[in-house]
């Protein structure tokens, strides 16, 4: 039960951003070529993770600060819109998302108990 009421919170994000993709589409305000969709999209999360990142104290020359997680919580949602954007344009529904995290995590797993 847990994991399909999980699976139905992210088969909504995907409906929620196929939505705003194709009004960008509609627009004329989205990248015409998969190339340009995929190479758009990993900036853009790139851009937010740094958005993100300065949000954190790793500068240690400076005093530190304590985050603000109301505008770190802003930025990681800046992050799946543009992750679940591209899992859009590659094809992954939240299933196959699912399927290749598991893979991944097993491999992960795989590598820790070998000393990776």
């Amino acid at each position: 039960m847990m994991q399909k009421q999980q699976t139905d919170k992210l088969d909504k994000l995907f409906m929620l951003q196929k939505l705003f993709q194709q009004r960008l589409i509609n627009d004329g305000k989205y990248p015409q070529t998969v190339d340009g969709q995929v190479g758009g999209l990993c900036t853009a999360i790139i851009h937010e993770a740094v958005e993100l990142q300065r949000l954190t104290a790793w500068k240690w020359w400076k005093k530190p600060q304590p985050i603000d997680y109301t505008k770190a919580r802003e930025e990681l949602a800046d992050i799946w819109h543009f992750v679940i954007d591209l899992s859009l344009v590659l094809g992954m529904t939240p299933e196959l998302i699912l399927e290749e995290y598991h893979k991944k995590n097993l491999a992960n797993h795989q590598r820790q108990d070998v000393g990776y």
